[in-house]
Formats: structure tokens, C-alpha cells, sequence
């Protein structure tokens, strides 16, 4: 019997129960600002393009400032509340989340939810992630070349909510696959730019053979 069966046989005998995520917290809309905002130094933002393109299921850190009085305007994520991008041309990334373990609050723009809750910020976000998640999400997306999903919505999808020690086993299970999973990534990477480096190589030739040095045969 692994740990986790165990934690839950003891924690929670009678099976994990299911919540909807709007009884088990609660989505607020962020606010509008653009990329072009953006300043070198400011207050924490993070631009729904980026959970996209930049953010994994966590970050401690944001990528980008705002100036402090826009910032002021902007609701704000806290520490522990999961980021959701609402839009996408995607299916498969709509509703992508990424959970905010900074220490401050963070300005988060508009085609955002953010997601408050108890549980752990992780193991949220890991659940946002997967195949459950998604198959409940599909049913709720609407529109056409821009796909979209409402708080309303999302508040329906249906969570499992095991005992806090159940989570943090489940998210410490998960972190090491993840950070495997960079390590094989990072090692891919390295093999695939040792393979463009050698194919070049040797489908390099001059177009003109060198000069044989000596006389004729």
C-alpha cells in the first residue's frame, strides 16, 4: 500500500469527497492592462499571453512590472491563488493556470480569473492540469475563433478534495516527476543541438575538390 492510500484509508475512510470548485473558493476577474505598460522596474504583473507562453503550473516570481499607481487600479492575485488564462484559439489551453507562490500580491490582467482558495496552491494547479479537468472544462468552452470559458462555469467543474497531508503527498509526488521531466527536456535539447551540429557537418562540402598536389599519373 503506497503512502497516499494509506493517508487517505486514515484520514478519510468513507473516499475522498468531490466539491464543485465554486464551493470550495471563489473567481474574481482581472483587470485590463497591456504588454505595452510593462516598465523595467514596478509593481509584480502577469499578462494573460504569458501564462501561455511563459509560466508553468508555479511561479514564485513574475516576469514583468507595472508602474505602482496603474498597479493600484489592478485587482491583485495573493500568495497561494491560482492565475487562470479564461481565452484561447485553443481548446486544450483554455483555462491554463499557473499557481502564485510569491511573496507579494501580483497585478494580474483582464481574460484572467483568479482563483482564491484553501487548499494547496499546487496541487490545484496540478488538478487544473489534468485529464479530469479536462474533460469536464470541454463541455463548458463556447465561441468560435476565440474560445472562452466563465467563472460561472468553471465554479461547476467538480474537484477532489482530500485532506491537506493527502494534497501535499500528491503535489510532492507530482514536483519530482516535473522536475524530471525538465532534466530529460533540458538533456533533449542538448542531444538534439549535438545532432543539427553533426548533420551540418558532415552534409558540408566544398563545391570545389581541393587541387591533388604532384604531378600526373
Amino acid at each position: 500500500m503506497s503512502k497516499i492510500e494509506e493517508l487517505i484509508e486514515r484520514l478519510c475512510p468513507e473516499g475522498v469527497p468531490h466539491h464543485p470548485l465554486g464551493e470550495v473558493g471563489t473567481f474574481t476577474r482581472g483587470a485590463p492592462f497591456q504588454k505595452r505598460d510593462f516598465t523595467e522596474e514596478g509593481f509584480p504583473a502577469i499578462h494573460y499571453g504569458q501564462i501561455h507562453t511563459f509560466y508553468g503550473p508555479w511561479t514564485a516570481t513574475a516576469k514583468s512590472s507595472i508602474p505602482r499607481d496603474l498597479a493600484e487600479r489592478i485587482r491583485k492575485a495573493h500568495p497561494g491563488n491560482l492565475i487562470i488564462a479564461t481565452t484561447s484559439e485553443d481548446d486544450q489551453a483554455v483555462a491554463k493556470a499557473t499557481a502564485w507562490l510569491g511573496d507579494t500580491e501580483v497585478a494580474v490582467s483582464n481574460h484572467i480569473y483568479i482563483y482564491d482558495h484553501s487548499m494547496n496552491p499546487k496541487y490545484v494547479s496540478y488538478f487544473f492540469q489534468s485529464k479530469a479537468f479536462q474533460d469536464q472544462k470541454q463541455r463548458y468552452i463556447t465561441g468560435t475563433k476565440v474560445r472562452d470559458i466563465s467563472t460561472q462555469s468553471l465554479a461547476k467543474v467538480m474537484i477532489p478534495v482530500p485532506p491537506l497531508e493527502v494534497q501535499h503527498e500528491i503535489v510532492k509526488i507530482l514536483d519530482t516527476f516535473t522536475d524530471l521531466e525538465a532534466e530529460l527536456e533540458a538533456e533533449l535539447e542538448a542531444r538534439r543541438a549535438q545532432y543539427e551540429h553533426y548533420r551540418d557537418r558532415l552534409l558540408s562540402f566544398n563545391e570545389t575538390p581541393p587541387r591533388r598536389s604532384g604531378g600526373s599519373l
